[in-house]
Parts: structure tokens; C-alpha cells; sequence
């Protein structure tokens, strides 16, 4: 698990003016991504890092600071926040709420489904 330090510059090479002291993962997940109150225009982006305040994706399209949006976190459903910064196809975003980033990382199965067995019946022979 990587870990950016606290004073790491964003990708636009500037200091950070938002609290960025949380520890981030470096991961890759692919996520449902959408305008805030636009729930029928859903895109797919995919999340590079990811910690309790925030992550950092990438977009199809360029969005402006502050733009109010939702992203669906594996293991936390749909997470509301706000773009930080937007950068060369990545954008930051703030989220409104802590969430727990560890729950991203938790199996989608737990794995303790038995499979179906079938068995040919026997069929006697006449």
C-alpha cells in the first residue's frame, strides 16, 4: 500500500490548500461516476488513489473546481463531493463525508458459497 506524504504537491505541480494529511492508497479501481442530481447520466471512470477525504480519477471530460458530483466506491455505494482540481484528463475529488477506504479494498465475494454439485442419477440398465 503506497502512502503520499502529507505535503505531496497535486498534479498540477501546486500545494495543496485543502487538507490533504490522510494517508492515500494507490490503487486502481474502475467506478460509476455522475453529476450531482443527474442520477440517468452515469460515466465509468477509473480511481487511482484513494483515502478517507478523497480521490483522484481519471475523467473523460475536463470539469470546472467545485462542480458538485457523486461517485459509486465499491463497499461504500454512492459518495457525494465536489471537484478539487482538475487536471489533464485526472480530477481531485473532495468528498462532503469521511468514508471508510478500506471497504474498497474488501473482496467482492466473501467466498463462503458452497458451489451447486450435480450429479448424473443412475439410471439402471434394462
Amino acid at each position: 500500500m503506497d502512502q503520499l506524504p502529507p505535503s505531496s504537491m497535486n498534479a498540477a505541480g501546486e500545494g495543496d490548500s485543502v487538507n490533504r494529511n490522510e494517508a492515500r492508497d494507490s490503487l486502481f479501481l474502475v467506478a460509476q461516476f455522475r453529476l450531482a442530481g443527474r442520477r440517468r447520466d452515469v460515466s465509468q471512470v477509473r480511481v487511482r488513489n484513494l483515502s478517507a477525504g478523497g480521490l483522484m480519477a481519471e475523467v473523460p471530460q475536463a470539469l470546472p473546481d467545485g462542480t458538485p458530483v457523486e461517485i459509486e466506491v465499491r463497499g461504500c455505494g454512492w459518495v457525494p463531493g465536489r471537484i478539487a482540481w482538475s487536471v489533464a484528463g485526472r480530477v481531485g475529488i473532495a468528498f462532503d463525508h469521511p468514508i471508510d477506504p478500506m471497504q474498497a479494498r474488501k473482496p467482492v465475494s466473501t467466498g463462503s458459497a458452497k458451489p451447486s454439485v450435480y450429479v448424473k442419477p443412475i439410471v439402471p440398465i434394462l
